[in-house]
């Protein structure tokens, strides 16, 4: 069964400020689990403490590269402590992107790693790796055609997708079986053509047909995501939820 979640990124503002709190909100407004971006200074005991009182599960965590790299087995230690199963390449830095075979060859690295661990490596995409290219394709394709899956799942972002000139549903029929995560999120276009994340239901994606298909396709997760929140961002997270509960009362296949 899918459930719904929320990438942490979107209430980083909040979380400085009182982490343990700002999980409290997210399990009251209705969202099931959390993705994190960082940890904020708590120790696996207190995440998992924190989690095991509102009842989130843990879906994973999005990981900077370096520390994949670099303190690989201590983000696997952290992340088994806690429950998590999914860790996430979350970005590659845009003077790190003239280096795409190397890179693919770190993604195998670390996919093998945490494979061995009982872990599922994910890559988190963005436009950039659909408007690059690498052997005449679309970079994302190369990294799914180079890595195997029992290597690299797919944490697919519909929006960027959709930012990029592609359509997020031919991508979720092209790697059927191999999306456990998806993240849903709203944009509006500016006049100078750059994007702006808003709350769902408030942009121009698809959102309905999007989280329609990944529910078809058996995620595991659809995660709620806003990069940008232009008022308080747990009021947008409260309105994106307002959305979801629309959209089920609609039939939308999402159960939560």
């Amino acid at each position: 069964m899918t459930q719904l979640g929320l990438q942490l990124y979107t209430v980083r503002d909040h979380l400085e400020k009182d982490f343990e709190g700002t999980l409290r909100k997210v399990a009251e407004l209705g969202y099931k689990g959390v993705e994190f971006a960082g940890y904020y200074g708590r120790t696996p005991g207190q995440v998992a403490e924190i989690l095991k009182e509102t009842g989130l599960s843990v879906i994973g965590a999005h990981t900077p590269y370096d520390r994949l790299r670099n303190a690989l087995e201590e983000e696997i230690a952290f992340n088994k402590a806690i429950g998590s199963r999914y860790l996430v390449f979350p970005y590659l830095a845009e003077d790190e992107r003239d280096r795409w075979p190397e890179v693919i060859e770190d993604l195998k690295a670390i996919g093998q790693r945490c494979a061995a661990a009982g872990l599922v490596l994910c890559y988190h995409n963005h436009e950039f790796e659909l408007t690059e290219t690498l052997d005449g394709k679309p970079v994302l394709d190369a990294i799914y055609e180079r890595v195997a899956p029992e290597l690299i799942q797919v944490e697919l972002d519909s929006c960027w997708v959709s930012y990029a000139g592609f359509d997020p549903l031919e991508y979720i029929s092209k790697y059927s079986g191999r999306i456990p995560l998806l993240h849903l999120k709203d944009m509006i276009k500016k006049a100078d053509g750059s994007a702006e994340t808003v709350e769902l239901g408030r942009g121009i994606i698809d959102l309905k047909a999007i989280a329609d298909a990944a529910v078809q396709d058996k995620a595991e997760w659809i995660i709620v995501e806003q990069d940008y929140c232009a008022g308080d961002s747990l009021d947008s997270i409260a309105a994106s939820m307002e959305w979801i509960n629309g959209y089920i009362r609609e039939g939308g296949k999402l159960n939560v």
